[in-house]
């Protein structure tokens, strides 16, 4: 079985330190429609954060 996560949208936007509360809520509530969502520091710019949704 073969599992394919396909990148929906993705967002740079303004860190915040409660970012992450966001994610862990949006992940726990959408998962069983197949949505998965991730945060990262931005490598050039710590300043700013990549939001991505993705599909499972």
């Amino acid at each position: 079985m073969e599992s394919k996560i396909e990148v929906i949208s993705s967002v740079k936007l303004q860190y915040s330190q409660d970012l992450y509360k966001v994610v862990d809520a949006l992940n726990r509530t959408l998962k069983e429609r197949d949505l998965m969502f991730g945060l990262a520091l931005d490598k050039e710019d710590q300043k700013k954060a990549i939001f991505t949704i993705y599909r499972t």
